[in-house]
């Protein structure tokens, strides 16, 4: 089956070897091994503090490890400059976050339709693009409303909709309901789950374990900058590291 990313359900899509992160004298990761399948659902989980947004921000190449490498859609990302870096976002992947980040001086349709056209997208093909993800996310009847006059449910679902404007070979979720009320929360959990049913690569992170158990086929647990434990969702372990 293809991924909605294009990619072979056997292809790699994410794959980290020993990689460390420090800030000064505190590693907040500390050789960590990761591999994400195309059409895989990750979750990553942990306290606060233990390494989970920076092992997020080492695969989104907004940071770089101070160790090891990162490999996201074939691309090593240690070998891009700042500039190769920032196509790399738009172009491979899709984010999703916590408080939405949409530009509140322009309608959802824009909101979406400008992450196109920052890859070179044609402004009517940007356009048309956005309003095929507005349809198949139930939000086409909401395309000239401003973020403010959106519900939290809403706003994350154009969210998503940009986040897919470019067909990423993975899509990063962030905390994605933790600003939602329950019925929000729940729209954007089965939404997830449709996406990775069609295909979709997903790495979520999370402090919420229910959306983990429904999204996710593994979970990561981090602790102290490792990787404590990797499992199955229904329990079974897949891999063992000891603390």
């Amino acid at each position: 089956m293809t991924n909605l990313g294009g990619y072979e359900e056997r292809d790699v899509v994410v794959q980290l070897t020993d990689v460390r992160k420090d800030f000064g004298d505190y590693a907040a990761l500390d050789g960590v091994c990761l591999e994400i399948g195309a059409g895989e659902s990750v979750a990553v989980m942990g306290p606060s503090g233990s390494g989970k947004s920076t092992l997020l921000n080492m695969v989104s190449g907004l940071d770089r490890p101070s160790a090891g490498s990162v490999v996201v859609g074939g691309e090593d990302l240690g070998k891009l400059d700042e500039k190769g870096l920032a196509l790399f976002r738009r172009r491979r992947i899709g984010m999703i976050f916590q408080f939405f980040n949409l530009l509140d001086d322009l309608p959802a349709l824009d909101n979406i339709a400008l992450s196109g056209q920052l890859v070179g997208m044609k402004a009517s093909a940007a356009r048309k693009r956005a309003l095929e993800l507005m349809g198949e996310l139930s939000i086409a009847d909401r395309k000239n409303i401003y973020p403010s006059s959106l519900s939290g449910g809403e706003r994350q679902r154009v969210a998503t909709a940009r986040a897919l404007m470019n067909r990423p070979s993975l899509l990063l979720a962030d905390e994605p309901t933790g600003a939602l009320d329950s019925r929000s929360g729940e729209q954007v959990t089965h939404l997830l789950m449709d996406l990775n049913r069609l295909g979709q690569t997903l790495l979520i992170v999370t402090h919420d374990p229910r959306l983990a158990a429904q999204c996710a086929r593994r979970v990561v647990e981090v602790a102290d900058g490792r990787i404590a434990r990797d499992r199955s969702v229904n329990g079974d372990a897949v891999t063992e590291v000891a603390r």
